[in-house]
């Protein structure tokens, strides 16, 4: 594959500047795949330097793609806790049980398996295509489309819309190094063409760059509004515990342990008392303390001095705190 100009130097540079992580170990192709398709999913929405500590207990404990489709949900849990998001667990450890059920234990090398189990989107296929396997995709994540709209000065909303992207991401042309190439561009976002300050004389391609050019690096974005959403938070407490329930409820936090909530339609005179972003939805929460805790079903009580015990979202834990500080 002949190589243009500025894929040899985006290469280049990456060879000279790439940072150490876990999961670029030099290491057998079947545990390169099992390193992939784990750190791709803890990096779905997750900052690198967060996920490193997550990911090397992850496969401390769960070192290959059976452990995985075995590992009881318990165990799972708790190595995610923090990292939030916990469908992407799940959805992990499902991926993993097909893949031993069906295609003997190894990841399929196509872009239509791939895509078909649950928690891989087209951007993560296409990453593990990529690292894993060699292939010739460029997995068009956050830092990847922002080094794409400063190279080509992309400003209108047509020019930065997703579909628009992927055709304009070619650009940058294919290596036969297609893993360390798809990183590669992917750290340079990262490192050099970052959201403020861009480190553009350290950048390999900046000589071809129209923002550079141009002086201007601001970029456009499609705005995605937080939807503001209103919900009373029931608190039970006794004996310094505090009661829980399996949230079935909400879509979000499935199936964890969370206080008993419900969601409120736009109600007046709202004061609340605590404010999260959660995706993209605003939640705002009023507390009400009750007694009467007879009607839930199978209660969970938590002693507030033994947290780091229990397998919780810290959505729940931020609330206990807030309820003793308060």
């Amino acid at each position: 594959m002949k190589e243009q100009l500025v894929t040899k130097k985006i290469l280049k540079w990456y060879d000279l500047n790439k940072r150490s992580l876990p999961w670029r170990k030099n290491i057998s192709s079947q545990k390169r795949q099992y390193y992939t398709l784990v750190s791709e999913f803890m990096l779905q929405q997750t900052q690198v330097a967060t996920v490193i500590p997550y990911f090397k207990r992850f496969i401390k404990d769960i070192p290959d793609i059976g452990s995985l489709s075995k590992v009881h949900n318990k165990k799972l849990i708790k190595l995610w806790e923090g990292l939030g998001y916990y469908s992407r667990a799940k959805n992990l450890k499902k991926t993993a049980q097909i893949v031993v059920k069906n295609f003997k234990g190894k990841l399929p090398n196509d872009f239509e398996n791939l895509i078909s189990f649950p928690g891989i989107g087209s951007y993560t296929a296409s990453a593990i295509l990529a690292i894993a396997f060699n292939k010739p995709y460029i997995p068009l994540d956050g830092n990847i489309e922002r080094v794409l709209k400063r190279y080509l000065y992309l400003k209108k909303d047509k020019e930065i819309q997703k579909d628009n992207l992927i055709k304009e991401k070619f650009i940058f042309g294919m290596s036969s190094r297609s893993g360390d190439y798809a990183q590669a561009l992917m750290e340079l976002g990262a490192l050099i063409c970052k959201p403020t300050n861009p480190l553009c004389y350290q950048c390999p391609i900046s000589n071809k760059c129209k923002s550079f050019k141009k002086k201007d690096f601001n970029l456009t974005k499609n705005i995605k509004k937080n939807r503001d959403k209103y919900f009373l938070l029931k608190v039970y407490k006794k004996k310094k515990k505090y009661l829980l329930i399996k949230n079935t409820k909400f879509n979000f936090l499935k199936n964890l342990k969370i206080f008993p909530m419900e969601e409120l339609s736009k109600p007046k005179d709202f004061n609340k008392n605590l404010n999260f972003k959660m995706s993209n939805m605003n939640m705002n929460i009023k507390i009400q303390y009750l007694k009467n805790s007879e009607k839930f079903k199978s209660p969970f009580w938590v002693d507030e001095k033994k947290l780091y015990k229990y397998i919780l979202p810290s959505f729940t834990k931020k609330i206990v705190k807030y309820l003793e500080r308060n």
